[in-house]
Parts: C-alpha cells; sequence; structure tokens
C-alpha cells in the first residue's frame, strides 16, 4: 500500500523512506576542463599520472571526459590549499 502523499506527490515529513533524487552528473570533455581549472592539457595529464588530479573516463572509442563534479571537488581543495599556504582569510 502506497504512503499518503500531500498534494505536490512528496511524502510528509519525519517520513522512514528517504526521498533521494538521483544528482545528475555531468561529463567535462578536455576544452571544458581547460576552461574551468585553467590549465593547459599537458598539465591536466601531468597532474593525472601523478595522481593528483581526478582520473579521466571512457566515454566512447576515441573520447575521454572528467566527472564535472569531481574537478569541482579538485578545484575547491586546491583553492583552500592556497589561501591556508598564503595565509589569506579571505571569505
Amino acid at each position: 500500500m502506497d504512503k499518503p502523499r500531500n498534494l505536490q506527490g512528496e511524502l510528509p515529513l519525519g517520513s522512514p523512506e528517504p526521498i533521494d533524487k538521483p544528482k545528475s552528473q555531468r561529463i567535462l570533455r578536455l576544452a571544458q576542463v581547460r576552461e574551468v581549472t585553467g590549465l593547459g592539457r599537458s598539465c591536466i595529464y601531468q597532474l593525472q599520472a601523478q595522481k593528483e588530479f581526478p582520473q579521466r573516463i571512457k566515454i566512447g572509442a576515441r573520447a575521454v571526459g572528467w566527472i564535472e563534479s569531481e574537478v569541482q571537488q579538485w578545484l575547491a581543495e586546491r583553492i583552500s590549499q592556497s589561501r591556508a599556504s598564503n595565509g589569506d582569510s579571505q571569505p
């Protein structure tokens, strides 16, 4: 038997069933990764080889990409490290 839902079709608060919507994942191609990070192709591949950058995934026979959330997380960590090492206390 289905649980009662409100007018928007949502389960009421306190419901024991979690309401998890799948997060959409986006794949970035090399040009997009370069744009987001400001890094060049060689630097991206070098950092990846050193396990210091998110690993690319194969998306086709001759195509690769990077998961956007992983690149964004790497970028956020890089910003935090930079600010911590510079002693900056800007928000």
